[in-house]
């Protein structure tokens, strides 16, 4: 197993791709911790993955909320001696032409994605500090590569999470902590559902349309990215033991964005 008695954070991670990631890891020999907003479904998923003989504990964490965030890797500790592995994965979209944009919802949207990361790094590295040892994997996008419309925020946060990456990796090196970022594609969770009425509406044309010629046209296949995909590119950087590979970004999108 990669990750045998590895202790992994994992934000919201009570659906979607967190949950997948969850799931991968606990299969992989690790304690999961299920951080989410919504504890009832955070203790459901870590239910599910204890069923299934895998380890899981559930907090309750507003990644925004100092105070939570602080309290949750601290249970953390607490319950499993250690935090070895972040995944700063919660995350939500909103689609609007900049112009129309409110900017509650622009606040609001950084926040979760930057200051998110931002908290939940922190309180990790005290940890892995004092360890010498970590990894901490953002969930970017592949718009952190590129823009696209209706998605300022988004965009700009999840560019954000590159630079805070590479300055995590510059600083941790010194404490054997990595940082990466996987960049996947379109994903087909709940989040990305709602996104394709809401664009069609703004772009005057079919959720059919949508789908084919905005969010795959530029796969290299037509398909989307699977949860599945993501976690194992998140796996391979969670595993990966040497600082040969930190401060890196991997784009997992059919060819979306090439580099």
């Amino acid at each position: 197993m990669r990750l045998k008695d590895k202790v992994a954070i994992v934000t919201g991670a009570a659906s979607g791709i967190g949950f997948e990631i969850a799931q991968k890891f606990a299969s992989e020999g690790a304690r999961v911790v299920i951080a989410d907003l919504d504890f009832n479904k955070a203790n459901d998923a870590a239910q599910s993955i204890k069923a299934k003989n895998g380890e899981a504990i559930a907090l309750s964490m507003n990644v925004t909320n100092e105070e939570q965030v602080e309290a949750g890797v601290a249970k953390t500790i607490t319950t499993y001696g250690a935090v070895d592995i972040l995944v700063s994965n919660a995350g939500v979209q909103y689609i609007s032409p900049l112009v129309d944009l409110p900017y509650t919802e622009w606040k609001k949207m950084i926040a979760i994605h930057l200051d998110g990361a931002f908290l939940t790094t922190k309180a990790c590295l005290k940890n892995m500090y004092a360890r010498k040892s970590g990894s901490i994997i953002y969930m970017g996008s592949v718009h952190s590569k590129l823009a696209s419309p209706l998605k300022s925020p988004y965009v700009t946060a999840k560019h954000g999470l590159i630079g805070l990456c590479k300055v995590v990796a510059k600083e941790g090196a010194k404490y054997n902590v990595r940082a990466n970022v996987i960049c996947p594609g379109f994903v087909r969770t709940p989040l990305v559902e709602k996104q394709i009425p809401e664009q069609a509406k703004e772009l005057g044309m079919s959720e059919e349309d949508v789908i084919k010629k905005v969010m795959l046209k530029d796969t290299v296949d037509g398909e989307f990215t699977t949860t599945a995909d993501v976690a194992n590119a998140t796996l391979f950087f969670a595993g990966f033991e040497s600082n040969a590979l930190t401060g890196q970004s991997l784009i997992v999108s059919h060819g979306w964005e090439m580099e």
